[in-house]
């Protein structure tokens, strides 16, 4: 017959035990914590890891010790890409009625509302975009869509000195920038971020989506970061997109086997351009806001390094859309100017790309037009609006030391990925369900985790769509059917031809066909957003 353990023994027993439990505890990974940080109407070719000549080192090094993806998607404008990065929805599917003032539709859940239910605390700080600015606290805000604080703009456009309806969970925030003249959208949204995860006391993971207006129009930039750049681009965007392209083939970011696109036709020659000067300033202006962003990006990786949270931390970068061309107009202002400069002086705010006007303070309200968006979206055609790739395709940088796969680390991948797989990696990677959730509105998007860890397999999606202001598309492997202004089909061979320059449309009539069907029918399962 076996004795029965003495007292002591027992105490051994439990005290093991324990010890064992705890290293079993103890040996499970933690739940990264999440960063998003989307930049607003990049090109491509913008960061030096990509190509650009911006200085951006804080991103570069994120990549150089991450991975860099070179076949990734967004949507064509702003809101668009925000909805579905936030629902894994297509934005037809995402926004009633295809309009971010109305918000998303019922039965969606949004990503931090998803971690919310595996523990995550989530901020937000910037741009938000999905609800009417006029209902601050209306019910697709974004503290009532999941984030427990924001710091936030609801506009899609902003003057960066003193930007319109800025809120903190709904309560008005303008007196920061009437009572602190030095006051910078860009800086701010970052203050903000280190602000929350300052005051994130719990053990939760979190989650901040860092949305910063920059580079977005209009044209607004600290003095001495436009000094920074002055006779940087002299040498006007022929000689820059060439040597952009050059740079891009060599850094692997973009096929070498592509030619580069033409100028676009509402380019003139560089050396036929009338406002040299003038158009010199307007892309320092802009280069000076990039690298504003660079640099309070690297505040927010130093404090995470600070605190031990950085190698823990999935980091991901990513622009919304393409870079805008659009030449803006006097009459066009919009409801977030003023007629004068809040600086105490009181000068007139003059709209418009006026060339006998230089850029770049609270003043003017000027954008980089087509000349300098041709460059940014190198060696690709068409701007923002546009399904063509100039549009849609944008860079992705991941960087997470703890999780990455080592083979991955400083590398480049080729993988195609979407805007919508977005928030079934993160969820699949912080222990969320990452697979269609039950009810009416199942994720669109699917987890792409097993590229960044190295672990399981990874197929990507046969079918991508789009559809929003001046462009439709779809693209099936290797084929990519895209109208341009609702003009006729083009049809391409994106993976061999992915600057678009030998239209097959002609040529075979019988895939434009079953490529279309396949657009009409998406067309149908959406309803295009104006069913609730």
């Amino acid at each position: 017959m076996n004795k029965p353990y003495s007292p002591i023994s027992l105490i051994i027993l439990v005290f093991a035990f324990g010890c064992a439990a705890k290293e079993v505890s103890s040996s499970k990974p933690e739940p990264p914590n999440i960063v998003i940080v989307i930049a607003d109407d990049m090109g491509y070719s913008d960061l030096g890891c990509y190509g650009g000549e911006i200085e951006t080192p804080t991103l570069d090094k994120l990549a150089e010790k991450g991975v860099r993806f070179i076949n990734y998607y967004v949507h064509n404008m702003c809101g668009p890409t925000r909805a579905s990065l936030l629902t894994s929805l297509y934005p037809n599917t995402a926004l009633p009625n295809g309009s971010t003032l109305h918000g998303f539709r019922d039965g969606i859940i949004t990503l931090p509302e998803a971690l919310a239910e595996v523990g995550y605390k989530s901020y937000l700080a910037g741009k938000w975009h999905l609800s009417d600015p006029a209902q601050p606290n209306g019910p697709s805000a974004p503290h009532k869509r999941g984030f427990d604080r924001t710091y936030a703009t609801y506009h899609g456009a902003t003057d960066y000195f003193a930007p319109a309806g800025l809120n903190e969970n709904g309560e008005d925030r303008t007196s920061e920038w009437k009572e602190n003249p030095d006051y910078y959208q860009t800086d701010a949204i970052t203050d903000y971020s280190l602000k929350f995860l300052k005051e994130h006391r719990s053990d939760a993971p979190f989650f901040l989506y860092v949305s910063y207006n920059a580079a977005h129009w209009p044209l607004h930039a600290k003095p001495e970061d436009i000094a920074h750049y002055q006779g940087r681009f002299s040498m006007g965007w022929d000689e820059l997109r060439k040597a952009r392209h050059a740079r891009m083939k060599e850094l692997g970011v973009v096929d070498p086997s592509w030619p580069l696109s033409p100028r676009h036709p509402d380019v003139p020659a560089w050396e036929e351009e009338a406002h040299k000067l003038w158009q010199e300033r307007r892309m320092e202006v802009y280069a000076a806001q990039i690298t504003c962003m660079d640099r309070n990006i690297n505040r927010i990786v130093q404090y995470l390094k600070d605190i031990g949270e950085f190698d823990n931390t999935i980091f991901i970068y990513k622009h919304d859309n393409g870079a805008c061309h659009v030449e803006y107009t006097t009459t066009r202002t919009g409801s977030w100017t003023r007629d004068f400069t809040t600086d105490g002086l009181k000068r007139p705010v003059r709209p418009g790309n006026l060339p006998h006007i230089v850029p770049g303070d609270q003043s003017t309200w000027q954008s980089y037009g087509y000349g300098w968006a041709n460059v940014s979206n190198t060696p690709f055609r068409l701007f923002k609006q546009h399904d063509h790739e100039g549009g849609i395709r944008s860079p992705l940088i991941v960087s997470w030391p703890a999780g990455l796969s080592e083979k991955l680390l400083g590398s480049v991948t080729g993988e195609v990925v979407h805007v919508i797989d977005v928030m079934p990696t993160l969820l699949d990677l912080a222990g969320g369900n990452a697979n269609s959730r039950e009810g009416p509105l199942p994720f669109e998007g699917q987890s792409f985790s097993a590229i960044l860890t190295g672990e399981g397999s990874w197929e990507p999606a046969e079918e991508l769509y789009w559809q929003y202001n001046k462009g439709k598309a779809v693209r099936v492997g290797k084929w990519k059917l895209v109208s341009e202004s609702q003009k006729s089909w083009e049809l391409y061979q994106i993976s061999q031809d992915g600057t678009e320059l030998n239209n097959l449309a002609t040529d075979m009539p019988e895939k434009v066909a079953e490529m279309e069907a396949k657009h009409i029918a998406w067309e149908r399962r959406s309803n295009l957003g104006k069913k609730k």
